[in-house]
C-alpha cells in the first residue's frame, strides 16, 4: 500500500531553528510514570515512537534542580552530570530512528512540595503548596531568581550535551514557576517581576533568551505556554493576556507549543471533549508569530490533522495520548494504512498511571510501558517458530468477544495460530458495546472496532456471534486450546468494598444492577416514578454515569457513596470535578460518606460510615454498583470434565480478562494480550516475568 497523496503535506520536513523535523508529527512532552526511576523503560518507550515515525519525541517534565521536585511522582531529572547516562539512552534511541529528541525543563515552584529533598519550595509570592499538606512555599527574592536563571541555563547546557535537539522553556499546566510568575493569581510581587504583564513576563523572557544564548546554535529553543486557563478574566485567557504574552515573545523561541491549562483541561477525557477541542483557544497563535506552532487535541483522524495544517491552525500535529495508543500512527498514514490506526479513546488510563505513580498503561495499546521490561513491541509479536509445524496447526477456541477475547484472538492470530472466536451476543464487543452507549463514551467503541477490523483482515480467524457455548459444544468443537473470556456480571446482593456481606432487606426491594440498565431490553419505567437511588461502591465512572443517564431521562436520582465525593477514583483520570459538577447541575441528590443500613418497602436507610448515625431516603428502587462476579461457570465445568478424562484433546484451558478478575477495560485488554504472548511458553512462577531496573550500590 502507498500513502494517500492528500496526506503528503503531513510528511513535509519543517525547520525548527537550527534543526529539521522530518515530518509534522510531534510527540509533545508527556509523563509516562518511568522517568529517572526507570530510565531503560522510559528510553525504550520513547524510542519505539521514533521508530513509528514521530519526527519529534519529547521527554516528560525534567526537573532541573533538587530544590524543586515532585516525589513520589516519577519525572525525568537533569540535576547534574549523574543524570546524563539515563538521558543519553533516550536521545540515542530517538536518533537511531531519525527523530529529534526534545526535553521539557521544569522548575515546579509551589506545585512541588519537595517531599524527597526536603527543601523549602519557592514561588513568586508566599503561598501554600498545591497539595493538601501543611506546607507553604516562600517568596523568592532577587538572588533566588538569579539562582533559578543560572540553574535553568546549566540544565540547558547539560541537555545539549546529552544529545537533545529541542530544549523547552516551560510555562504550562499551572505546574511550573514561569507560569506562576505570569499569572496574576499567583504573582503578587511589587518589584520588576510583578504587577504589570510586562513585569510578570520578565522572568520567562530571561529564561528563553539565556537558554538560546547558551545552546541556540545547536539546539532549537521551544516554548510551551498555556494560553488559556479556562478561568475567564480571573486567569490567563486567549482573548486577553494569553494572546498578549505570545505577542510579546512572538519571535524569540524557535517553536511555540501551545495548549490550555491546567492538566485536567489540557488532557480532558473524551467524555467531556471532542477531537480538536483546543483549537478555539490556540488558533490565534499563528497570526502573531512566524515561528512554527504545535498544538494538541487528541488527534487520531488523518483528515482532522490535514485540516489543521491546511487551515493554518498548526504547523505540527502534536500528540501525547494518541502517540501512546498507537506509536506507529505516522508510519501507518505514510504506508496508506489509516484503517490500522489504534485510535486513542480518551479514557485517561495513561494519565491515571502517572497519578498513581506506576509505569504507563493504555486501554488500546497493552504494550505501553512494557517495551523494555517485557520486550513487547506494539506492532511485532513472536510468531510460531518455523520448526514447530505441529504447533502452527493448533487451533484455539476463544469464548467471549469482549475486549479481552478480541485482543487475545487478534494477537494469537498474528502469531500464526488458527483462531475461532464465539460470542453469545448478536453484536461482538462485550462490555465496550454496552458502555459506549453511555453519555460521552461513544469513542470507547474503538476498542472493539480496531480489533474486529484487524481480525477481518486475517485468513486464520473465524468470528461467530449468536453462539452460546457450553461444555458439550466445546468438546464437540474439538479444538486444541480453549481461552475463556466470558466476562463478569455486577452483583445483586450489594457485596463490595463497604459491605463484605449481602445487604439486609434486598429481597423486599426492587433491586437493579448496571447489567439491567445497560440491557437493550431495559425499560426505565421498571425503576418506578418515585425516585431511584444508586449506591456506588465501585468509585470509578459507572455509578456517576448511570446517575447522569437516569437524570437526563427525567428520573429523580439520589447517588449514595461511602466516599467523600462521587466517582472518586476518577481524580486519577482528571475528570472527577466535571462528573460531580454535571450531576449537581442535573439536580442529582448526592449523599456522601454513607453506607446502606437496611431497606424496606418504600425507603432505604443509610448510615454514616464514621458515626453510624442513620437517616432515611425516599425512593422506589435502587441500583447497586458494587462488586462484579467473574463469569466462570463454563471454565469450572470444562476443568471438571477434563479431570474426568472427557476433554483429553484439549491441551490448555485459560481464563482471561474480567472472567479471571474484573477490572478496567485496559486490564482486560492487557490480560488477553499477555495470554497470547505467553502461549506455548513455560512460565516460571517463582521469578518475575519481566526485567527489573535495579539501583546501583556504588560510589555516588
Amino acid at each position: 500500500m502507498t500513502r494517500d497523496p492528500r496526506y503528503d503535506v503531513l510528511f513535509e520536513p519543517i525547520q525548527i531553528g537550527p534543526v529539521t523535523a522530518k515530518n509534522r508529527f510531534y510527540q509533545v512532552p508527556h509523563c509516562a510514570g518511568m522517568g529517572h526511576r526507570y530510565p531503560f523503560a522510559n528510553a525504550e518507550h520513547r524510542k519505539v515512537k521514533a521508530e513509528g515515525g514521530w519526527a519529534v519525541v519529547c521527554t516528560e517534565e525534567s526537573e532541573i534542580h533538587h530544590s524543586s521536585e515532585i516525589s513520589p511522582s516519577t519525572e525525568s531529572r537533569i540535576w547534574d552530570e549523574k543524570d546524563m547516562p539515563a538521558l543519553q539512552l533516550l536521545t540515542d534511541g530517538v536518533h537511531q530512528h531519525g527523530g529529534l529528541a526534545g526535553i521539557e525543563l521544569v522548575y515546579i515552584g509551589y506545585h512541588g512540595p519537595n517531599r524527597y529533598s526536603r527543601e523549602v519550595p519557592m514561588a513568586p509570592s508566599n503561598t501554600v503548596v498545591d497539595s493538601y499538606e501543611p506546607l507553604q512555599a516562600r517568596a523568592m527574592d532577587r538572588q533566588d531568581i538569579r539562582n533559578l536563571r543560572r540553574w535553568h541555563k546549566q540544565a540547558a547546557v547539560r541537555a545539549r550535551n546529552a544529545g537533545f535537539d529541542i530544549v523547552y522553556a516551560y510555562a504550562g499546566h499551572d505546574m511550573s514557576l514561569p507560569m506562576h510568575f505570569l499569572s496574576k493569581r499567583h504573582n503578587q510581587r511589587s518589584d520588576e517581576y510583578g504587577g504589570s504583564l510586562e513585569n510578570r513576563v520578565r522572568l520567562f523572557r530571561e529564561l528563553i533568551e539565556e537558554t538560546k544564548e547558551a545552546i541556540g546554535d545547536k539546539c532549537a529553543i521551544a516554548v510551551r505556554l498555556a494560553v488559556d486557563e479556562l478561568l475567564g478574566e480571573s486567569g490567563i485567557n486567549s482573548d486577553g493576556e494569553g494572546k498578549e504574552i505570545v505577542s510579546m515573545l512572538a519571535e524569540l523561541p524557535d517553536l511555540w507549543d501551545v495548549n490550555i491549562s491546567g492538566w485536567s483541561n489540557d488532557s480532558m477525557t473524551s467524555r467531556f471533549s471532542a477531537e480538536g477541542f483546543q483549537e478555539e483557544y490556540t488558533a490565534f497563535v499563528k497570526s502573531v508569530t512566524t515561528k512554527p506552532v504545535v498544538g494538541v487535541g487528541r488527534f487520531t483522524s488523518p483528515d482532522t490533522m490535514l485540516s489543521q495544517i491546511r487551515r493554518g491552525v498548526l504547523d505540527f500535529i502534536g500528540a501525547a495520548r494518541p502517540s501512546i495508543a498507537d506509536p506507529f500512527l505516522p508510519a501507518k498514514i505514510d504506508a496508506g494504512r489509516e484503517n490500522d490506526i489504534r485510535e486513542c479513546i480518551g479514557c485517561n488510563i495513561c494519565v491515571a498511571s502517572d497519578n498513581i505513580v506506576t509505569p504507563i498503561r493504555c486501554t488500546q495499546n497493552p504494550t505501553a510501558g512494557e517495551e523494555w521490561r517485557r520486550g513487547w513491541h506494539p506492532e511485532r509479536i513472536q510468531p510460531i517458530k518455523a520448526n514447530k509445524v505441529a504447533e502452527a496447526k493448533e487451533s484455539v477456541l476463544i469464548v467471549g468477544g469482549g475486549p479481552s477475547g478480541l485482543e487475545c484472538a487478534r494477537a494469537l492470530a498474528q502469531r500464526g495460530y488458527r483462531i475461532t472466536l464465539a460470542d453469545s451476543e448478536s453484536e461482538i464487543g462485550g462490555r465496550v458495546v454496552l458502555e459506549s452507549r453511555l453519555p460521552g463514551l461513544s469513542n470507547w467503541i474503538r476498542v472493539r472496532d480496531y480489533r474486529t477490523g484487524q481480525l477481518d483482515q486475517m485468513l486464520n480467524t473465524e468470528v461467530f456471534s449468536n453462539s452460546t457455548m457450553d461444555a458439550s459444544l466445546v468438546k464437540e468443537f474439538g479444538c486444541d486450546h480453549v481461552v475463556l473470556a466470558t466476562g463478569s456480571h455486577w452483583r445483586r446482593d450489594g457485596k463490595g468494598r463497604q459491605h463484605k456481606q449481602p445487604i439486609p432487606g434486598l429481597e423486599s426491594f426492587p433491586v437493579f444492577t448496571p447489567n439491567d440498565l445497560l440491557s437493550q431490553t431495559f425499560n426505565p419505567d421498571q425503576l418506578g416514578s418515585g425516585g431511584v437511588a444508586i449506591f456506588d461502591d465501585d468509585h470509578y465512572y459507572m455509578g456517576g454515569i448511570l446517575a447522569e443517564k437516569l437524570a437526563k431521562g427525567g428520573l429523580k436520582v439520589t447517588l449514595i457513596t461511602p466516599a467523600s465525593e462521587v466517582s472518586t477514583w476518577t481524580q486519577h483520570t482528571l475528570e472527577q470535578d466535571r462528573i460531580q459538577t454535571r450531576l449537581l447541575e442535573l439536580d442529582v441528590n448526592v449523599v456522601q460518606q454513607r453506607r446502606l443500613a437496611r431497606l424496606n418497602a418504600k425507603e432505604i436507610e443509610v448510615a454514616c460510615i464514621y458515626t453510624g448515625r442513620t437517616e432515611s431516603i425516599d425512593c422506589q428502587s435502587i441500583v447497586l454498583v458494587t462488586e462484579r462476579a467473574p463469569e466462570r461457570r463454563l471454565f469450572d465445568e470444562l476443568i471438571k470434565r477434563r479431570n474426568f478424562g472427557e476433554l483429553d484433546q484439549v491441551k490448555s484451558i485459560r481464563l482471561v480478562g474480567d472472567a479471571l478478575a474484573p477490572s478496567t477495560i485496559a486490564a482486560a485488554v492487557y490480560s488477553g494480550h499477555r495470554c497470547a504472548r505467553e502461549f506455548g511458553q513455560q512460565i516460571d512462577l517463582d521469578t518475575a516475568p519481566f526485567k527489573r531496573e535495579m539501583p546501583w550500590y556504588g560510589n555516588h
